[in-house]
């Protein structure tokens, strides 16, 4: 019988060179995961190569798809792969994998439990955020608890993990193609918080945004601010599942 819980890191990414590879020299120095996979969203330039030189796996798309797509691509590699527990965080360095001991020591209190990084907790931080960034993310958190009834301070926050018995319940369905770029990540969270078998826990992580805006965000502001906001209305109202 297997006793230790096998863990995957998930890395979403699109011409992330110079960056993807210094995620993962970090996520390798904590010794908390069993296997990186780079999900390389057809980057144009060396994510690819400079990720698989320090030993990631990567998942090439044909085609430009989204992050959405991308997570997808990683959590499909974990479920064929027999990983028990999946932790997700950005492949641009905005996450700091220190701060992943932390947050598995709280997954692991409770098999129900998703971890969902928060930056406004106590003990969590955002340093050089975007005023515009600040203001849309503090919005999308509130709109977020009204629709699902339970308190959330981050929903934006792509710094997570999860068992990945989770998808045991077929009412989440990742294998929706309006999902493939921002959507995915609230569309998860929100069935996360109003599943009775899953028991959604914040955790203080910080957030950096470095460098000028086009080296921390590709998001378009209006287009893809509607994107990462349309599956808490479509789901509250019942218009997708």
């Amino acid at each position: 019988m297997r006793c230790k819980l096998k863990t995957l890191c998930i890395l979403p990414a699109f011409n992330e060179e110079g960056k993807i590879g210094k995620v993962i020299e970090k996520v390798q120095a904590i010794g908390i995961v069993d296997e990186i996979v780079v999900a390389d969203d057809c980057s144009t330039d060396k994510t690819k190569s400079e990720a698989e030189a320090l030993g990631a796996t990567v998942i090439s798309h044909a085609i430009n798809m989204g992050v959405g797509a991308g997570i997808r691509s990683g959590i499909k590699y974990g479920i064929a792969n027999k990983f028990d527990i999946a932790v997700i965080l950005s492949g641009d360095d905005q996450h700091e994998p220190k701060e992943l001991p932390m947050v598995m020591e709280k997954l692991k209190e409770n098999k129900k439990n998703f971890i969902q990084g928060s930056r406004r907790l106590k003990g969590g931080d955002a340093v050089n955020p975007p005023l515009f960034r600040e203001i849309t993310t503090r919005l999308f958190s509130i709109v977020m608890t009204i629709f699902t009834g339970q308190r959330v301070t981050d929903g934006t926050n792509g710094f997570r993990a999860f068992y990945l018995s989770i998808f045991d319940d077929k009412s989440i369905n990742l294998d929706q193609e309006w999902l493939n770029t921002y959507e995915l990540e609230p569309y998860l969270l929100y069935k996360a918080i109003i599943s009775k078998n899953i028991n959604v826990i914040e955790a203080p992580i910080t957030v950096y945004y470095r460098g000028e805006k086009k080296s921390y965000s590709k998001m378009k502001p209006f287009r893809d601010w509607w994107r990462l906001s349309r599956p808490l209305f479509f789901l509250r109202f019942g218009i997708k599942r």
